[in-house]
């Protein structure tokens, strides 16, 4: 199934390898996901279980209500869409609803319709980014009703990563898809986060991800390209090199193809 959310350093791009990458999922049981964001590798195995989460309360929040309560948000959804304009758009950003169901469906139109669906946010963890160029609110492809079906199997949690790898156990599948910060030096994908992703966190998280490996965990990890992420994962598994194209990047000339590294440990 296809993701409802366009997120940055999503994973869409890998899909058409993931047969290659992936494990033999009839001998999994779980599928864990620490850094959901648009959740391209989960809606790609549609697994049974899956433990999902993030740091993101409004993310998080929005996954549950289309799960719980996907014809509502769906015809606000709508609705927006009849109304959508310039105004209306700064409208809904400054807006700061207080009920879940209204939370999600800004989150969505805000997605949908800002710049190059990106999700940044500022020191106040207000939502900052400018209207964007695309103007449909309700995609040709949406079935919420389906999106709702395949998000039945899944328990959601707001936490910090290391939580959620620490309940992985035996043949559970762990997709790792972290934000992609190097040694000395702060990349790009840092400053979408509201905290910065530290080199100190990819070492916690690392160990996190030994640790699981160690319980019999499939782990499936995605990285930057770099001499520092080798290093720290030598011991890890198989390191493949991959290359993806970027659109993220304000100025034509910043975007290009970029490698990133995969490594399978099992």
């Amino acid at each position: 199934m296809e993701p409802f959310l366009k997120w940055a350093g999503g994973k869409r791009w890998l899909l058409s390898k993931a047969d290659e990458l992936l494990p033999d999922l009839h001998k999994t049981k779980r599928y864990i996901e620490p850094f959901l964001g648009g959740g391209s590798m989960f809606f790609y195995v549609e697994p049974e279980s899956a433990l999902l989460s993030d740091t993101n309360k409004d993310l998080i929040n929005t996954y549950e209500v289309i799960r719980d309560n996907w014809a509502d948000i769906l015809a606000i959804l709508e609705k927006y869409q009849r109304l959508h304009s310039q105004v209306f758009y700064y409208q809904i950003r400054s807006s700061r609803p207080k009920k879940p169901l209204q939370k999600a469906a800004r989150f969505v139109y805000l997605n949908r319709t800002c710049w190059n669906g990106l999700y940044r946010v500022n020191s106040k963890g207000e939502f900052n980014v400018p209207i964007g160029t695309k103007s449909n609110v309700i995609l040709h492809n949406d079935d919420f009703e389906q999106l709702s079906k395949v998000l039945k199997s899944v328990n959601f949690e707001v936490c910090d990563f290391e939580i959620t790898i620490n309940k992985a156990q035996k043949d559970d599948f762990l997709f790792i898809d972290p934000p992609y910060t190097v040694k000395h030096n702060l990349n790009g994908f840092v400053k979408y986060n509201e905290n910065i992703f530290s080199w100190q966190d990819q070492i916690r998280l690392k160990e996190s991800i030994s640790k699981a490996i160690d319980r019999g965990a499939y782990v499936l990890v995605t990285n930057a390209n770099h001499k520092s992420i080798e290093e720290l994962y030598h011991d890890c598994g198989q390191i493949f090199r991959l290359n993806r194209a970027s659109i993220i990047a304000g100025k034509a000339e910043a975007r290009g193809v970029y490698s990133e590294i995969v490594i399978k440990c099992w």
